[in-house]
């Protein structure tokens, strides 16, 4: 199956966001090992460190989705 990024730009966003679904939970099912790049592990580990060292800036769940809807 060959599939032309062209013709991803043509597609409403609803039908993107299905794909993009559907690609993040195979990506998940997957056994194969997911390989980070040095500066995503970096990234990763500042922000475990900050998290860490001061657990009051984390939000819950509610706070998460009150910010993502607006």
């Amino acid at each position: 199956m060959s599939i032309k990024f062209s013709d991803l730009h043509k597609l409403p966003v609803s039908e993107k966001l299905r794909i993009v679904e559907a690609l993040w939970d195979d990506i998940g099912a997957s056994e194969e090992p997911i390989v980070l790049q040095p500066w995503q592990k970096d990234e990763a580990e500042r922000r475990n460190n900050e998290i860490k060292a001061n657990p009051s800036i984390a939000i819950d769940r509610a706070e998460l989705w009150r910010r993502v809807d607006g």
